[in-house]
């Protein structure tokens, strides 16, 4: 077993910098992100099949699986926990192809996103569960960029510092899932 590697990225991330990344690597993420969750991710693959403008570009960014809680007074936003990632693999490898380098979730991936990986150089990073109030620290603004009737669902553009993450899965096959075994 290799040692533990601790990282810190700026965001929008490059295929540069997430071919760096092996699974099990800690790292901390600063810059933008982008919360999409079922609904979301629904609506973007239908503008994708009608050709049309997506409410951000995908290339090199992050999505951050998650419908966080309401902002209490003075903060950007509430609890930002992950949410479980599998619920979007229908959708994650269509979005790779396009330019997506990363997610952030919780749980393990199919081998379909696995294989988007590897093939389009990004990273699956994952977040600790029951952790979103601190996880919510590190979100230092949050804007709601599409379909505000979502509600928690709706996509937001947040800026995130220090935000800590392990890679789950990395572009090369590795995984930092127990028992899991690497992709050839």
């Amino acid at each position: 077993m290799r040692s533990e590697v601790h990282r810190q990225i700026d965001l929008p991330l490059s295929e540069e910098d997430a071919c760096s990344l092996q699974a099990g690597d800690v790292v901390r993420l600063t810059g933008p992100v982008y919360t999409a969750r079922d609904a979301a991710h629904e609506r973007i693959m239908q503008l994708i099949e009608a050709g049309e403008k997506l409410p951000f570009d995908l290339d090199g960014q992050v999505i951050y699986y998650c419908g966080p809680a309401p902002a209490p007074p003075g903060r950007p936003i509430g609890s930002a926990g992950p949410t479980t990632s599998y619920r979007m693999d229908t959708y994650a490898p269509a979005l790779y192809r396009r330019g997506l380098r990363g997610t952030i979730g919780k749980g393990n991936r199919s081998s379909r996103v696995r294989h988007a990986l590897k093939t389009h150089g990004g990273v699956y990073f994952v977040a600790v569960g029951g952790a979103g109030a601190l996880l919510g620290d590190r979100i230092r603004s949050a804007e709601v960029i599409a379909w505000p009737e979502l509600g928690p669902e709706a996509v937001r553009r947040l800026h995130v510092e220090d935000f800590p993450v392990i890679v789950g899965y990395d572009c090369h096959g590795g995984t930092a899932f127990v028992g899991e075994k690497p992709l050839e």
